[in-house]
């Protein structure tokens, strides 16, 4: 049985569109500038964040900062058109930005420095021929991170560039994993460490290359370490094992300019990092799982008393995953975000207790950033709008818009409705579900249904805006579009998300065919009129559906798990890990890879991939077209030479949404009847 638990109205319904709006086509989602998370001073007052637009006549785009202010009075760009800057930090008095990019002769990224009084230009501060990122301004110093060759010097390293881009050998060698991760190949003669640069000038001084310690290979960012708000310490992230292929990455501690630094948490197999120093200078916090090879185990914030090495579990009574974690302005807890019933909320975290208090209700909140004074900035988005600059009041929960990107685009847009409704589902568990409305919907005619399936599986479809599958596009063609959060999604408890382990069909596709089940007994859904489709696990389901009676006419699938054994081939190898090698338990594989139904595959399908996808690799897909091919079903395969996992260039995109559009019409007629 269904229940509605709430509406979310943007325009009431109405029978037609008035003559001058529009619909969510991909050309408007293209046409939307893409807002990231601001930064707010540490003494108030000026907020920047970084816009990203797109020519879709190029296929090219530029972010560029912009200058907000907490009171939200003020909108204009800092940095100039046609150079991309990004990682923007304030100096601890507020009165310089610091950003990275990449102007005139820079052969790589660099720091810049913008006074914030008005008076000046962008100045370069560092001359890194490995470039730099994720950028940390504390006391007297810049730090960031750059992957280096260890046993060089930076003159070296700017002729190893120069030679490597100047040889004709395109060869990649590795004698040891990782290899790769998502969409880049991985240098195993480079390492990744924390530098700083004096704000002033002068000699850039390495951190932790000294230790002996790289931070994890495969990915590094502003959460793969801390700085002392007195200098005196650096905290990070580093694989502690030996073996790349099942790395254990634990968090170090080091006094800077000591020469080891020492492992916290030795007794953990499981992963820890994203370090963070309180304010005052007097804790250290961290997160922290428990369970190797599982990346959806949930997360405890860990935090550490410097003096006494106390330490204790803050959340080990809260079964949810913070992150985005920002330290309170007085050091006595933490804001944070995590996924909560189908929605990612805001929430305070008190470090003397454990209590966990939500902060806001509906739609999507995140990309915090806190003032001394407490002045908290974030992200917030919806189905309806992509993120916005937002204040958030901690105590009461509402927000105040810093800025008005996109109100133009959106002003004559109509985006239709959409609610959050439950259904049961596995083994009589209440399923949480979005369902969105075409424009125009009248519930007394009968329209076609999409069903789309997320990939993940770990993850969850939340109250947020999604530029590469916006539902609400889909609806705008003539759909009720819905995404179901089935077993395995986080926001309902570990429990919850780990229930699909190492059975990856089972609950997943039950809960599919439920959703399905409930959408055919509604007066306004043509049963007949039925399709589905997702990427990455989601296209792992679709074809699990390929081989088993479903109501669905077609399929969509898109980067698709379709072969567990040569999954083997991606930067992560799935359950392999956590569950053994196929090699070492057969079984699991056996009973839970696609590619073994194929005898029973009897349903069309778009089959979508990208060249440069290294975690699913692009093998799957062929594999996948080929044995619908061979058995003589209809179907189609999209192969970009230039996507990866996703498909992000502007052009390729909108073929991507026409290309799906004409494939569901042609097997589930769009619109009422």
């Amino acid at each position: 049985m269904m229940k509605r638990y709430f509406w979310i109205l943007l325009l009431v319904p109405t029978l037609a569109l008035a003559e001058d709006t529009r619909l969510l086509s991909v050309d408007v989602l293209w046409e939307m500038d893409r807002v990231g998370s601001p930064v707010v001073s540490p003494v108030g007052g000026h907020v920047v964040a970084p816009v990203t637009s797109y020519d879709t006549e190029t296929d090219e785009s530029e972010t560029r900062l912009w200058l907000l202010s907490t009171e939200g009075d003020v909108q204009r760009p800092l940095t100039k058109a046609g150079a991309s800057a990004g990682s923007p930090v304030f100096s601890p008095d507020g009165n310089t930005l610091a950003f990275t990019a990449r102007r005139d002769d820079d052969e790589a990224s660099q720091i810049y420095l913008l006074p914030m009084d008005g008076t000046g230009e962008a100045t370069r501060l560092s001359e890194v021929p490995t470039g730099v990122s994720a950028l940390k301004w504390v006391g007297e110093h810049i730090y960031f991170i750059s992957r280096v060759w260890p046993d060089k010097d930076w003159e070296e390293m700017a002729e190893q560039i120069k030679a490597d881009r100047d040889s004709k050998v395109s060869a990649h060698q590795w004698n040891a994993l990782p290899y790769s991760h998502w969409d880049h190949w991985i240098s195993e003669d480079r390492q990744a460490h924390v530098f700083r640069i004096p704000a002033d000038g002068g000699e850039v001084e390495a951190i932790t290359q000294p230790l002996g310690r790289e931070l994890p290979r495969s990915s590094q960012g502003t959460g793969s370490y801390d700085i002392h708000p007195d200098e005196t310490h650096v905290a990070f992230s580093s694989n502690s094992s030996d073996s790349g292929v099942d790395p254990e990455i634990d968090l170090f501690l080091d006094r800077i300019g000591d020469d080891r630094a020492r492992n916290l948490t030795p007794d953990n197999p499981a992963g820890d990092g994203n370090p963070m120093f309180s304010p005052d200078g007097r804790m250290l916090a961290w997160g922290s799982q428990i369970i190797p090879g599982f990346y959806a185990d949930t997360v405890n914030i860990w935090v550490m008393d410097l003096a006494s090495e106390e330490r204790r579990n803050v959340t080990e009574d809260w079964d949810r995953s913070p992150g985005g974690l920002v330290w309170t302005a007085d050091s006595s807890g933490f804001f944070g975000t995590a996924a909560d019933d189908g929605t990612t909320r805001l929430f305070h975290i008190e470090l003397s207790n454990g209590e966990v208090r939500a902060v806001t209700d509906q739609t999507d909140f995140g990309g915090l950033s806190i003032a001394a004074d407490g002045t908290l900035v974030g992200n917030n988005q919806s189905f309806l709008y992509p993120p916005r600059v937002v204040r958030i009041d901690a105590a009461t929960g509402t927000s105040s818009r810093l800025d008005t990107f996109n109100d133009d685009v959106l002003e004559n847009v109509d985006l239709g409705r959409y609610e959050s409704v439950t259904y049961t589902g596995h083994d009589g568990a209440e399923i949480q579900m979005w369902v969105h409305y075409p424009p125009g919907f009248d519930p007394d005619r009968e329209y076609p249904l999409f069903l789309l399936i997320h990939g993940g599986p770990h993850s969850a479809i939340t109250d947020g805006f999604h530029f590469r599958w916006n539902a609400q596009t889909f609806a705008s063609w003539g759909y009720v579009t819905a995404w179901h959060n089935f077993h395995g999604s986080p926001g309902w408890g570990q429990d919850f998300t780990d229930a699909i382990n190492p059975d990856w069909i089972t609950a997943p596709f039950n809960d599919t065919i439920a959703a399905a089940e409930w959408f055919a007994e509604q007066d306004w859904i043509d049963s007949d009129r039925m399709v589905a489709g997702g990427g990455s696990y989601g296209g792992y389901l679709s074809s699990i559906l390929l081989a088993r009676e479903h109501p669905f006419n077609a399929l969509l699938i898109h980067a698709p798990v379709y072969n567990m054994y040569s999954q083997m081939a991606a930067d992560f190898a799935v359950h392999s890990t956590r569950f053994g090698n196929y090699w070492e338990e057969p079984q699991i594989y056996r009973d839970i890879s696609p590619h073994y139904f194929a005898e029973d595959f009897h349903t069309p399908a778009l089959i979508v991939h990208g060249q440069n996808d290294l975690r699913v690799p692009v093998g799957q897909a062929f594999e996948l077209f080929r044995t619908l091919q061979t058995k003589g079903i209809e179907s189609r395969l999209i192969y970009f030479p230039d996507e990866n996992h996703w498909v992000l260039k502007p052009n390729n995109s909108v073929y991507w949404y026409n290309e799906v559009q004409r494939w569901m019409e042609r097997f589930a007629e769009p619109g009422p009847r």
